[in-house]
């Protein structure tokens, strides 16, 4: 199983790499620890604008001209987890709802009916009212309607997962949150989401189970973003060395307000960002990058054909909030307020198409049928 290297190492390997490596690494066909390394070092932010254009060459090759767009739906706020920088955390004074399956069906076919095909399930970690059983309910009402159907909730076991696979949950998105052992321990003060080494395992559990997409990343903003993107390339590499049928995304989200008044440790800016954008794109050109509603307008529309090929649109993260604009209790306020019109209007303005359905997921339904 993956293990995260030592933190200090990583930063250490990050903080010694020269302009001459990361010069290397822009000419290398293959990147490997090192070539990583220095193309998030220091060194290489002089060659951003070399690491964009090497970066949007390799997701025109990959990727077309394709952005693909996706929504998150949240069923649930409630959480059993005290975590220190969430609007969810167990502490929080929010008002907390969990919608009954006739709801999150409804929000799911709101969506839908705006364009949709691609849907995110979301919850806060509180198995006991969340749990397999739910999801699978809610999967067997939604797989006929949507092309993929991910979920971002507690991790599972490989059993839970094989059976939400087998209902009609075809991706999981897991971030670890930070790969910093010491600060992991220090933001997660009570409940399940303590257990560091469950949680990184659990990427490779729902890869063993046969889920066709499985996301992982780390909150930008808890720890060295430059160590932090080491760990997640070198945790990339070992799931594609491991499952290599199963497509790997990578997110990238950067801490917003939320409830609880948490201010990031370690701010990461925009040129940080892209870097670390333009680098894991470099260092594995067939992963899927997530840019999402967390960022505002200006600089999503920036990054289009640069790296990213999947956008949220028109999110909402409260439960209920679709339904409801003014429902309460969000996890996190987000950044680009516009529609999936609105966004797909930005999209064909830079030459590219925005997708709301996933054709190579409907054929294989229809062959599998």
């Amino acid at each position: 199983m993956f293990d995260t290297p030592d933190f200090d190492t990583l930063a250490g390997e990050v903080a010694v790499a020269t302009a001459h490596d990361v010069e290397r690494a822009l000419k290398c066909p293959r990147l490997g620890r090192r070539e990583l390394a220095a193309l998030l070092s220091p060194a290489a932010e002089p060659f951003l604008e070399a690491m964009a254009a090497r970066s949007a060459a390799l997701t025109s090759q990959r990727f077309g001209r394709v952005i693909q767009l996706y929504a998150p739906l949240y069923v649930s706020n409630l959480c059993a987890n005290r975590c220190v920088y969430c609007g969810f955390s167990a502490e929080n004074r929010i008002e907390r709802r969990v919608l009954s399956l006739a709801e999150a069906e409804a929000e799911a076919m709101l969506l839908h009916r705006r364009g949709f095909n691609h849907l995110l399930l979301v919850s806060g970690e509180a198995p006991g009212v969340v749990g397999v059983e739910y999801l699978e309910a809610l999967a067997l009402r939604l797989r006929d309607r949507f092309a993929a159907i991910s979920i971002e909730v507690q991790p599972l076991s490989t059993a839970d997962y094989a059976r939400l696979f087998h209902a009609g949950i075809t991706g999981v998105a897991v971030y670890q949150e930070t790969y910093n052992r010491e600060v992991y321990r220090q933001m997660h003060l009570a409940g399940p989401k303590r257990d560091y080494d469950f949680r990184l395992a659990t990427p490779a559990r729902g890869a063993e189970a046969g889920l066709r997409e499985v996301g992982i990343g780390f909150l930008l903003g808890l720890s060295d973003w430059r160590a932090e993107g080491l760990a997640v390339g070198l945790h990339l590499a070992w799931l594609r060395k491991a499952f290599w049928r199963t497509a790997l995304t990578v997110s990238f989200p950067r801490m917003r307000p939320a409830s609880g008044d948490f201010e990031p440790p370690r701010a990461v800016g925009e040129r940080e960002l892209s870097q670390l954008l333009f680098a894991l794109r470099i260092f594995d050109p067939d992963v899927g990058l997530l840019l999402s509603t967390r960022e505002d307008p200006r600089y999503r529309d920036g990054m289009l054909g640069l790296g990213p090929t999947r956008y949220s649109a028109g999110s909402c993260t409260a439960p209920g909030g679709y339904a409801e604009p003014d429902a309460a209790g969000e996890q996190f306020s987000v950044g680009d307020h516009r529609s999936i019109d609105e966004v797909s209007a930005a999209i064909r303005a830079k030459g590219l198409d925005p997708v709301r359905k996933d054709w190579d997921a409907v054929f294989q339904q229809d062959e599998a049928a």
